[in-house]
This record gives C-alpha cells, structure tokens and sequence, in this order.
C-alpha cells in the first residue's frame, strides 16, 4: 500500500515540474520576442532616420541663344532698362522677353555697315509707348550700332548722357514730348552723323551753342522748352532745312542774316519768345516760306514792305506784338492770292486801307485789339494814347520801304495801290 502512494506522490510532482518546466520555456520565448520586436522597431526607426531627403528641384532653363553675339551683348542692356519702367501703360515691355530682341515690340534690327553678315540692334521706335523711367543713361548709349532713336511722348526724365557722343551711327535722335531737362545736351556737338535732333517738349534750359547751327544737321527742333538768350550771329550761317524756335525764351532782335539764311524754309516759327526790336527787311528772303510766325513776343515798329515778297506764304502771325503804324497796302495786294490766315492783333496798328479791309471782310486779317478808331474791338483811347506817348523809332527806318523783289499782284478789287 504504502509503495502504491509513494508511486502516485512521485508522479504528481513529477508532472508539475513538467508543467513549471513549460510555463518557464514559454516565459522565455515571449519574453525574447518582445525583445526582438522592440529591436526590430528601433532598428527600423533608425534606419528612417537615416535615409536623406531629397527635396524636389524646378528644371533648369536652357541657356539663350542668340541669332548674333552683338545682340547677346545688348540683352543685359534692355533687360536693365526694363527693370527701371516704372509705368507701361500698353504693355509693351511684355515682349521684351526671350533671346529673340529683333522681335521685341520698339525694337529693329538691321545689318551693321561694317559686316554685311551680321545683325544688330540698329533702331528703336518708342514713339507714343507712354514708358515712364527716371533716365534713359545706361541704355542708349550702350547700344554700340544704334542708328535712330525715336522715342517721343514717353515720360523720360532726366539729363541725356554725354556718352551718346561715343555712338558712331547715331543719325537721328528723337527725344521730343517728354520730361528731361537739364541744359543743352553739348555731347551732340561735334556728332557727325547725326542729321535730325529734335529736342522740343522738353524741359531743357539756358543757352543753346551756336556751334550748333553751323554743325551739318537738316532738322533741328528745340521749340517749347526754357532756353533763354539772344539769337546766335552765326544762326545765319545756318545749313539746317527745318528749324523751329518757338516757346522759348529767346530775346534780342531778329539777326539781319537770319532771312537770307533760312531762304529754303517753308516754315519759319519763332513765336512765344521774347524778341525785340524792329523787323528787318530781310524778312522778304524767305521766299519759299508757308508759315512765317513771329507772334507773342516784343517787336516793334512798322511792318516792312518786303513782306510783299513772300508769294508762297499762307500764314502770317504777328499778333502779341508792338508793331504800330499803317497796315500797308501792299503787302495785302501782293499776298492776297495764297493767304489764309494773316493776323495782326493784339498790337497797335492805326490806320488800315480799303485793300485791306477786303482781307478783313473775308476772314483773313485780323486787326481787332489795335488802334483802328472806325473798327470794332479795338483798344480803348487812353491805351493807345499811353502808347503813342513813348516813342519807339527803328534805325534805318528807310529800310521798312525796301521791297527786295519784283512784285506780281494778284487781282484786286482796285485799279491801283496807294
């Protein structure tokens, strides 16, 4: 009996040391894969950690290519340029992009004189375009073949740079309606290329260098800015074909060589200034002249007869003056053809005869504002009398009577011409 429990005892405790024995291994093996998963989790993280970013890259642009290295060279110069506009109202500068400057809209392209291969940059036509940019320095005279340069009513301000004496085909330079100022640009003195300078609607100031008017220009206009000095001498020595003076301050008289000089004029403006003096005779050279305005300024004395010599002209202006006397007969018979618009008022005229009283009666003199007591709209007596009370006498006052030229009256409601 006491074998058979002692059997049983021995085999119960041998079962439960098989049992903790398991539950022991199976402790282990959780435990060890609970070690292994947080390695392999580390292990996983480390391995993120380390692998770098690659952060993502826009595509590189292709370089330009240019159909000329001298058009290569100029890019950077208008790229600049653009960068300074600082108002463009019609868009203009939306085309300047891209390698392909001959199509940028202003700007044209040509082969330069010295290599009939080539192509360059060789005009600009910014006329009307409206840009606004404080200067222009840095741009047109770092355009090396540049030959016209139009750039009217735009906003440029500024000086012009003396550096645009450096550009050798520079021909015509159009800088006209705009807002520079400054004096006169002297470095286009001494420009031998240049045949067309036109400066006016500008805000330049002092003197104009007489080498100028000797220089071998065809156009010159320097009208409406704030030049102020007297007529050069040596604007009679003057090979320029258009030339306008206009809405200056230019004072002084009318140099006598002055007519002979302008003879090929079809327009002669010298009006809103501030001339004085008398009219000289020469005026009747300017025999080829349309126009000859003289309006709003200070001259004085008789009209001369010689006017009688301008067959051509159709407009005549001295309205705004001093001028007194007899409108003289005939200088309205002569021109009586081919004028349209000849006036006088605004001076101190007396006395008008009946020749001149027909050009009154069709619309083309105009005396009002004078000293013509059986006309309207006139001055008052005291006006004309304080007037008349200082004397104002020309020299050679012999000369108002020269009529340079034979005269060939038109038909006239008269048989004769006092």
């Amino acid at each position: 009996m006491m074998s058979i429990l002692h059997s049983q005892k021995f085999s119960i405790s041998r079962t439960l040391y098989n049992l903790l024995l398991l539950m022991s291994l199976l402790s282990i093996i959780h435990t060890s894969a609970l070690h292994n998963t947080k390695n392999k989790g580390h292990r996983n993280k480390s391995v993120a950690k380390s692998v770098p970013i690659v952060a993502a890259t826009s595509p590189i642009s292709p370089p330009l290519v240019f159909a000329d290295q001298r058009l290569q060279l100029v890019y950077p110069v208008i790229q600049k340029f653009k960068s300074t506009i600082t108002l463009d109202p019609l868009g203009v500068t939306k085309t300047w992009v891209g390698s392909d400057i001959c199509s940028y809209k202003g700007f044209y392209c040509d082969t330069p004189p010295y290599n009939s291969s080539a192509v360059a940059l060789a005009s600009i036509d910014f006329n009307g375009f409206q840009l606004v940019a404080p200067t222009l320095d840095g741009f047109i005279d770092q355009l090396p073949d540049i030959a016209l340069f139009h750039a009217n009513t735009n906003n440029f301000s500024g000086t012009i740079t003396p550096q645009i004496s450096k550009l050798p085909y520079l021909y015509e330079l159009d800088l006209s309606n705009n807002q520079l100022s400054g004096p006169f640009p002297l470095a286009v003195l001494g420009m031998e290329t240049l045949t067309f300078l036109d400066i006016r609607f500008n805000l330049f100031s002092g003197a104009v260098p007489p080498q100028i008017f000797t220089q071998n220009l065809q156009v010159l206009f320097i009208n409406n800015n704030i030049f102020n000095q007297s007529l050069p001498d040596n604007l009679g020595s003057t090979h320029i074909l258009l030339l306008t003076l206009a809405n200056n301050k230019f004072n002084g008289p009318i140099p006598t060589s002055l007519p002979k000089a302008l003879a090929t004029l079809t327009e002669v403006l010298l009006l809103n200034n501030q001339l004085t003096g008398c009219l000289p005779y020469e005026i009747g050279y300017l025999q080829e002249a349309t126009v000859f305005d003289v309006g709003n300024n200070q001259l004085t004395g008789p009209l001369p007869l010689s006017l009688s010599c301008l067959e051509k002209v159709e407009i005549l202006n001295f309205g705004g003056n001093l001028l007194y006397g007899m409108v003289p007969e005939v200088v309205c018979a002569s021109l009586m053809g081919n004028l349209v618009n000849f006036s006088l008022s605004d001076n101190y005229f007396n006395a008008v005869g009946p020749i001149c009283r027909v050009l009154i009666e069709r619309g083309v003199l105009d005396v009002t504002k004078n000293c013509i007591p059986d006309l309207p709209f006139q001055r008052s007596i005291i006006e004309c009398a304080q007037f008349f009370a200082q004397p104002r006498m020309c020299p050679l006052m012999w000369y108002h009577s020269f009529i340079p030229c034979k005269l060939h009256f038109h038909n006239t409601p008269l048989s004769s011409i006092p």
